[in-house]
């Protein structure tokens, strides 16, 4: 949205497919509501970037996710259920978003993210982040085990999150 050529602090949301809370409004993750925050403070702006790129579940697509939400229903966290599937905690790649970066001729971003390693992967690739803008939603009793671990296990920023005990051990499968 508006005259990206040569912009600098362009507001700037990288955000990966889920069709799960994109598209069908799942509570389980915070997916949804980061893209329609972003896309009001893109139109609130007057310009901006949402780069969608199809890497739906953490990369790994979107039949492998269902599987592992049925592990989190076992107890597993959103990380542990990726390994547990012969996947990584986080498949995503960066590479493209930046390149249309460049396309766009935009010379540095203010990033819509909580995640440090989207920061870094873009900062890899030459695009110069200038500001991290917070993106942090709702916290309800089906996303909150979730939230808890992109912060404690894949290093997210969030703020603490109180409503949710410790996160249990999964049932044994004997």
């Amino acid at each position: 949205m508006g005259d990206l050529a040569q912009g600098e602090n362009v507001l700037v949301r990288i955000h990966s497919e889920c069709f799960t809370g994109d598209v069908m409004g799942s509570q389980r993750c915070d997916c949804g509501e980061q893209l329609h925050r972003s896309m009001a403070l893109v139109a609130a702006e007057g310009q901006g970037v949402i780069v969608y790129l199809r890497q739906e579940g953490r990369g790994i697509g979107l039949l492998e996710k269902l599987k592992a939400y049925n592990l989190q229903d076992q107890g597993y966290d959103t990380v542990d259920a990726n390994l547990m599937l012969g996947h990584g905690a986080d498949e995503r790649e960066y590479s493209l978003a930046a390149r249309i970066l460049e396309e766009l001729q935009i010379k540095s971003v203010r990033l819509m993210t909580n995640n440090p390693l989207k920061i870094s992967a873009l900062q890899a690739e030459g695009i110069r982040v200038t500001m991290r803008v917070s993106l942090e939603g709702a916290v309800n009793p089906e996303n909150a085990q979730y939230l808890l671990t992109k912060a404690k296990r894949m290093d997210h920023m969030l703020r603490p999150i109180k409503s949710v005990s410790e996160p249990h051990e999964p049932q044994s499968a004997n």
